[in-house]
């Protein structure tokens, strides 16, 4: 593997009500990097940030989501930054950088060009104080600091007009404690790796979806289909909007749910359904970044799988990354949600073991979701996906999900 080549990761930065504001991009140089941190050659790596962020184009970051791209003392002074766009990029000044006259001038000039400048890990000393003139963002480790001590030091950093972001929050109760010590702005495993919670039974809205989703997947009649969309007024009038939007550019309106039925076809309405049973948990409190992650997983799992599968096996990759956060969006374990579903045993396999021809393309997409991406490596060796191919698939994924507007 040269060093032209990088894997990407991503963490989704989220604010106060848990809208998603920006993702942290986690860059390695090689496969076997463990570390984002970049050599003393740079050149490899900055073409390998500037071309990644180039190619990802605007639409991945629509809905003014921000890139926060961590950046070492050489990359800074680096001339490779001028090619980024600075609106879209807040730079993560990394903890081992030092304050220099050269550097502090530097930082100057470029929130002059207009990017955003946050602090990462960051320790309040005299050194690092010199940074604070130029932050937008302050970025405390609350693992390592200690929650503890946290109260303390969010008062003192108060004093400056930056907004405060609570790295590694790990669980509700830290969520919560940081919530109420004033942080601004969250990131942690809690958003990325939530827990799966206690059961309980699957509401109507939830019960009519699946019945529907096993009705398309046995070959239902049409009419049948038909009289179970009506029985459920909110889904009939979401599937008549979404097939009336701009985006299917029809010269008429859907008259009927058979006519709607048709326009679509079995496959685009299941496909449907599935993300409308995702998203359907906003109306019930769902974090937004939860729904975001079932999405974006099942088009990336879709993307990577569709290289390698064809035919049937390639139209259940999506299911498989979409429904993998089923157990948690629903409160319930995934074995007894399975048992309310009519799926493949493959499908079934993937989301219950993570095993069989899918299961492999699922453990790659959540190891992307994890900042250390420890298992990314061995799961593209294994299944022969190259840095390019993973890149390009995350890209497009993320791209897919912001056009969507989940």
């Amino acid at each position: 593997m040269t060093q032209e080549t990088a894997f990407i990761g991503r963490q989704p930065i989220l604010n106060r009500q848990q809208q998603i504001i920006g993702y942290e991009l986690l860059f390695r140089l090689s496969g076997d990097a463990v570390s984002a941190e970049f050599s003393s050659d740079i050149q490899a790596g900055t073409n390998v940030l500037v071309n990644t962020l180039s190619n990802m184009g605007a639409d991945w970051l629509v809905g003014g989501k921000l890139a926060f791209v961590n950046v070492a003392e050489s990359m800074l002074e680096s001339n490779f930054l001028e090619l980024l766009q600075p609106q879209r990029v807040v730079l993560e000044i990394v903890e081992t950088t030092k304050p220099s006259p050269e550097l502090l001038e530097r930082l100057k000039d470029l929130r002059a060009q207009g990017f955003s400048i946050a602090l990462d890990d960051f320790v309040l000393t005299p050194q690092s104080a010199e940074f604070l003139e130029f932050a937008n963002y302050i970025k405390l480790d609350i693992q390592q600091v200690g929650l503890s001590q946290i109260p303390a030091i969010s008062r003192e950093l108060r004093k400056f007009p930056v907004l405060q972001v609570a790295e590694k929050v790990e669980t509700k109760d830290e969520f919560k404690q940081c919530l109420d010590i004033g942080f601004d702005c969250f990131q942690g495993f809690y958003f990325a790796h939530p827990e799966t919670l206690s059961a309980k039974v699957i509401n109507p809205s939830y019960a009519n979806i699946l019945n529907l989703l096993n009705m398309l997947r046995n070959n239902a009649e049409i009419r049948d289909i038909e009289n179970a969309l009506k029985r459920d007024v909110a889904l009939s009038f979401k599937l008549l909007r979404y097939i009336n939007s701009a985006g299917f550019g029809l010269s008429c309106e859907i008259q009927s749910f058979r006519h709607a039925v048709t326009i679509l076809g079995y496959q685009k309405l299941y496909r449907w359904l599935t993300l409308l049973l995702v998203t359907a948990g906003a109306e019930t409190g769902t974090a937004p970044a939860l729904l975001k992650t079932a999405v974006t997983r099942g088009r990336l799992v879709e993307l990577l799988g569709g290289h390698f599968l064809d035919g049937h096996e390639k139209d259940n990759l999506f299911i498989v990354g979409m429904f993998s956060l089923l157990d948690v969006l629903l409160d319930m374990p995934m074995d007894k949600i399975l048992e309310t579903l009519i799926l493949p045993e493959p499908v079934c396999d993937a989301l219950l073991e993570r095993t069989g021809m899918y299961g492999p393309y699922l453990e790659l997409a959540e190891a992307c979701e994890d900042p250390d991406m420890t298992e990314v490596p061995r799961l593209c060796e294994q299944l022969l996906v190259t840095p390019e191919i993973l890149n390009r698939a995350h890209v497009q994924a993320l791209a897919w999900v912001e056009e969507l507007g989940v």
